[in-house]
């Protein structure tokens, strides 16, 4: 009988390649470019991706023999979904093991905006000392507003509750109870904007969502807001958020997605309010090695007859 095949195109941790390695033969190549995945992939069953390799109709037109299609992380958005459900081919992921990592990260973000620390950090390295020139403001009976409150959402605000802040959550996929659950507060997107201090972006992209944070709902948030987003690019409309960030509407943001992945130097990335990091959320050991294992024992468990956990369906 012929070995499996699998192969990585955007890198893996050996605890996950490990355990690919005991089902079938496992190819590594982390630069893989698109043209050249086209041209090897019909002779795969697995192909495994983190977020630098988009999945196409056309790349999975080109898999004649894969079986399943793992995303090692939450999104999907570089998926071609719907091709792979019409194609039969199991699209999954793992959407636990960076809850953490992407928690933290948005804290991190939030008190380094509120405090201005890399403003700090590039004067003192500059000779400066510009003790009265950094300003910030405290957490402490601050509101949050979180838009989506999923598993990262909900781990922002345990956090954010430690600090003190008053925390309410917009998800229309979510009883208010469930929301409550989550340590968070139940409100509409328009009552989120109009009291939030700060707000923190955790929806995915999707249709619905796209530039679902832009010109109508800077309006109605309070001035001198502050944006955190650490999901997904293009949940937030860009060049909304940079005319509000000019007319002072808003007063920060930091962000570690965006639209176009690199930005280079776009005016948003920047500007002197924002925080820019290249999407790092679940770039730690730990949920590196989460994810690796996670998704390696999901595209075992199709490649093998089972069902996975974390099925990701689109439209027949």
């Amino acid at each position: 009988m012929t070995k499996l095949k699998v192969l990585i195109a955007d890198g893996l941790a050996d605890d996950g390649i490990a355990i690919l390695q005991r089902v079938a033969d496992v190819t590594s190549k982390p630069k893989i470019t698109t043209e050249e995945l086209i041209a090897e992939l019909p002779q795969y069953q697995a192909l495994v991706v983190r977020s630098r390799t988009k999945v196409t109709k056309l790349v999975i037109d080109a898999g004649t023999s894969l079986k399943v299609i793992g995303r090692s992380g939450v999104g999907v958005d570089n998926i071609d979904v719907d091709a792979a459900t019409v194609k039969g081919i199991a699209v999954v992921n793992s959407p636990l093991a960076a809850t953490v990592s992407v928690a933290e990260l948005t804290m991190g973000l939030i008190i380094a905006m509120s405090r201005e620390i890399p403003r700090g950090d590039s004067a003192m390295k500059n000779g400066e000392w510009l003790k009265s020139g950094l300003n910030g403001v405290e957490l402490y009976s601050k509101t949050l507003g979180l838009v989506a409150v999923g598993r990262i959402g909900a781990a922002v605000a345990g956090r954010a509750g430690a600090f003190g802040m008053k925390v309410m959550a917009y998800d229309p996929f979510l009883s208010d109870e469930d929301i409550r659950r989550r340590q968070a507060s139940p409100t509409t997107l328009d009552g989120l904007l109009a009291a939030s201090d700060f707000i923190s972006i955790h929806s995915p992209l999707t249709p619905q969502t796209k530039g679902l944070i832009g010109a109508s709902a800077f309006a109605k948030m309070k001035n001198g807001v502050r944006i955190v987003c650490a999901a997904r690019g293009g949940v937030v409309d860009e060049a909304a958020l940079l005319e509000a960030l000019n007319s002072g509407k808003v007063a920060g943001a930091a962000l570690d997605v965006f639209e176009n992945e690199p930005p280079g130097k776009s005016p948003l990335v920047m500007h002197p309010k924002v925080i820019g990091t290249p999407h790092v959320g679940a770039q730690t050991a730990e949920a590196q090695r989460r994810a690796s294992i996670d998704i390696a024992d999901e595209v075992c468990a199709v490649l093998e007859g089972k069902e996975p956990r974390w099925r990701v369906t689109g439209k027949q």
